[in-house]
């Protein structure tokens, strides 16, 4: 947050990734009570406002997004490893020419990410890191890629760990 100098960073609890299958996936009220678990609740808000607004894809979110909060200057934070994958996305270009990005490094995703098909049609796009304060007033198209400490554990195996950290609290002594 310090970095981007983001007022308040959404961590946006989908109620389905298009992409992913259904099966094994943890319910949305499993989901959010994780994300509640590492929001304040001011400057880091756990939200399922794509459940609200009934939308499916992230164009869709963020086209409403803009429209509800006009005023609000959205900057999107993603991982390496959605970047590799983010021309799968529906209407991913539109997405990049509306609202800046910052990537974050994820391990063994890195290389890729930078070198693969998203990266290379957004390359004339790419800020330096030290624009990365800026990037909320920039106008889109526009990206960072932030060099940051890597959590090698997929969303998977963290929701996994929390499920069994959540299960075993509430076994009676």
């Amino acid at each position: 947050m310090r970095r981007l100098r983001l007022d308040q960073v959404w961590l946006m609890v989908s109620p389905g990734n298009p992409l992913k299958p259904q099966k094994g996936m943890a319910s949305m009220r499993a989901r959010f009570a994780s994300a509640r678990k590492i929001a304040d609740g001011r400057r880091i808000v756990a939200t399922g406002v794509e459940q609200h607004i009934h939308t499916r894809y992230t164009v869709d979110t963020l086209r409403t997004l803009r429209i509800r909060f006009p005023c609000v200057q959205f900057v999107w934070l993603m991982g390496a490893d959605n970047l590799v994958q983010l021309p799968r996305w529906n209407e991913w270009m539109e997405i990049a020419r509306h609202t800046p990005f910052a990537v974050l490094p994820r391990p063994t995703y890195n290389h890729r990410a930078l070198s693969g098909l998203a990266s290379q049609r957004l390359r004339r796009w790419r800020y330096h890191e030290r624009s990365a304060p800026a990037l909320a007033g920039l106008a889109a198209p526009g990206w960072v890629f932030l060099p940051a400490a890597q959590n090698a554990q997929s969303a998977t195996a963290i929701r996994a760990r929390m499920l069994s950290i959540l299960t075993s609290r509430a076994k009676p002594i």
